[in-house]
């Protein structure tokens, strides 16, 4: 009797034993898949984002055809960039074609294993290169901010944690670091109220600049934050010759890696390019210099325990094509090297696309962000 009493015992130990072990990893296995975790991604650059296309031109411009090329490239998430102009009217009434094609995008993107980080790039109170940024200035456009998240918080809430993540504002240019992280702080809990899990992207003032990541403040006690930085340094090389900035009509020489301009080179330069790169003179970047810059994100992201992104970076099309490729593979290099996950800017445009509008690919470059080279 005794020893029948002895082996019941040990028996319901075990099956208890069993059914914690089961429980554990089912908690486990369930913790893990609503987890966003993301390595390397592209942008959907000019669709829903800084682009004049509409109706059935828009809709073709990027398909269900993309996502699985992108899938089949390797990629496991894109970063989806949207305007407040596309999506809503200025009474935040939403576009219902806007919002119908971003919901298409995520559900083919789910069908194809990839993963979606949401950014709301452009508001009409704040463009990263504009002068006038009202923003900053009128607390009516402040809530006007927090109510554009409350209503993609509604439209988007229904996707798992594990498959969609917001971003609160694209390369936020605040002219002091503590606006934009008052404003930060105020959007975090706008949409903490309705979504306690979701994983929040946000990134530093004056474009996401690594060398403002040392004053941004990170909402306390919350491990679902992803933090961002962009990086297209060096500037001359990255935006060589670009017509919205001070470099248009630079077509002189450009080095990488090493030194980007040689002063002798320089002697010889027009004398109306000389004031817009003077200060690259004698400048020397290699791929170790590249890391030394990343350096403030990096213990940012260390002290606080969380994980560490790269939302943009790229050379623009027209860049001396070696140094654009060495550059290309420095980064991916690095990225690999440091564990830091990244979207390259981006998928398709003529301007920086691993693939033209009309889809012909650029492949020497896809080879080198997909690691297949």
């Amino acid at each position: 009797m005794k020893l029948y009493s002895k082996m019941m015992k040990n028996g319901f130990l075990c099956v208890m034993l069993l059914i914690t072990t089961v429980s554990y990893c089912q908690s486990s296995e369930q913790k893990k898949s609503e987890s966003f975790t993301v390595y390397k991604g592209t942008n959907i650059a000019h669709w829903l984002s800084q682009s004049g296309r509409r109706g059935e031109e828009r809709k073709q411009f990027f398909t269900k055809a993309d996502v699985k090329a992108i899938a089949a490239m390797g990629f496991d998430h894109i970063r989806l960039p949207i305007d407040e102009e596309q999506m809503w009217n200025d009474d935040v009434e939403r576009h219902d074609d806007a919002f119908e094609l971003m919901d298409n995008c995520i559900k083919w993107c789910e069908e194809y294993n990839l993963k979606v980080i949401v950014d709301l790039h452009i508001l009409r109170s704040h463009h990263f290169n504009a002068k006038e940024k009202p923003l900053w200035t009128e607390a009516k456009e402040q809530e006007k901010f927090f109510d554009l998240w409350r209503d993609l918080s509604k439209a988007l809430s229904k996707y798992p944690n594990s498959l969609v993540a917001y971003e609160l504002m694209n390369e936020a240019v605040a002219d002091d670091n503590e606006s934009w992280n008052k404003l930060l702080k105020n959007a975090f809990a706008a949409i903490r109220e309705l979504e306690p899990k979701r994983t929040i992207v946000i990134g530093s003032n004056r474009w996401q600049s690594v060398d403002t990541f040392d004053a941004l403040k990170v909402p306390e006690n919350d491990k679902n934050i992803l933090l961002s930085f962009h990086f297209y340094t060096p500037f001359l090389l990255s935006h060589y010759n670009a017509s919205w900035t001070n470099l248009k009509g630079y077509e002189g020489p450009v080095h990488y890696p090493g030194v980007l301009l040689t002063e002798k080179e320089f002697n010889t330069l027009p004398k109306n390019v000389k004031p817009s790169v003077k200060r690259y003179v004698d400048v020397k970047f290699d791929k170790e210099i590249l890391l030394e810059l990343w350096q403030k994100p990096i213990q940012k992201a260390k002290s606080l325990g969380l994980p560490l992104y790269c939302g943009e970076f790229g050379i623009i099309e027209g860049a001396p094509k070696k140094e654009a490729l060495a550059w290309y593979e420095d980064m991916m290099a690095l990225f690999k090297e440091t564990g830091i996950g990244h979207a390259n800017w981006n998928y398709k445009s003529g301007s920086f696309g691993l693939v033209a509008d009309d889809g012909t690919p650029y492949q020497e470059l896809i080879d080198i962000i997909t690691n297949k080279k």
